[in-house]
């Protein structure tokens, strides 16, 4: 059995990470006002550079507001702003996740009883390639994750609905930000597997092959309640210990 090689990360990155956690837990929450850079240098004890750095990865990601001569501060999540390109690791704490998987939940069942009506040959065949590319990209989960979304938005093609499909490219970015996350804690949990994983997305193509609307919907349900299940399990286990 191969292993991918594991990077070891950079003094900033860890830092960059350790803020990202505070704001996705709500440590640090919308409009807060960070700790200055020689606060945080001391706290993380790093060099000020290296907070910097890590600063600037955050703004890169839209995390953050860098105001020259005002301090930094925690961004604001706005809902109406998924209309327009932004970049998707502004979705960042456990509501705005829950919110998010509640719009997958009530599109995406649809989506895939929708699909189990009127797919064509061709949104099959589109289907299929995505599950082929996720079962052949064991364990690089780049690959892994172009795969899985490729499929959503596959079966919301298939709903020959034009407006179920731009809705779902327009949070198509939060939903990679999110399948990014998942895909990387599911391989760490002891329940499940990459192959099971796969199993879900297949259940679900096969009802949508054998034009069974309950049953597609009710497989991609499973799936997606297994998605909350694994990150509601994150947000608990990282939840500060009082």
């Amino acid at each position: 059995m191969e292993f991918k090689q594991i990077k070891p990360k950079k003094i900033y990155e860890e830092v960059s990470d350790a803020l990202h956690d505070a704001i996705r837990l709500g440590q640090l929450k919308p409009g807060d006002r960070m700790a200055s850079v020689q606060q945080l240098s001391e706290n993380f004890q790093v060099s000020r550079s290296a907070v910097r750095e890590a600063l600037s990865a955050l703004k890169a990601k839209g995390l953050i507001d860098i105001r020259q001569g005002e301090g930094t501060y925690v961004r604001q999540f706005e809902p109406d702003e998924i209309a327009f390109s932004f970049p998707a690791a502004i979705l960042m704490n456990q509501k705005d996740v829950n919110h998010l998987l509640e719009v997958r939940r009530i599109m995406e069942t649809g989506a895939a009883a929708a699909a189990a009506k009127r797919r064509t040959k061709e949104d099959l065949e589109k289907m299929k390639e995505a599950l082929n590319d996720m079962k052949a990209a064991n364990g690089v989960e780049e690959l892994g994750e172009k795969s899985d979304l490729q499929f959503h938005l596959a079966v919301a093609e298939s709903s020959q609905n034009p407006l179920l499909t731009n809705l779902l490219l327009n949070v198509s970015d939060l939903m990679q930000e999110t399948m990014k996350e998942t895909r990387r804690l599911w391989l760490f949990s002891k329940q499940t597997t990459t192959e099971r994983l796969y199993e879900e997305h297949l259940e679900i193509y096969q009802a949508i092959v054998d034009q069974d609307e309950n049953r597609a919907n009710a497989a991609m349900l499973y799936h997606l309640q297994k998605v909350e299940a694994v990150l509601h399990q994150y947000f608990h286990e990282k939840e500060p210990k009082g």
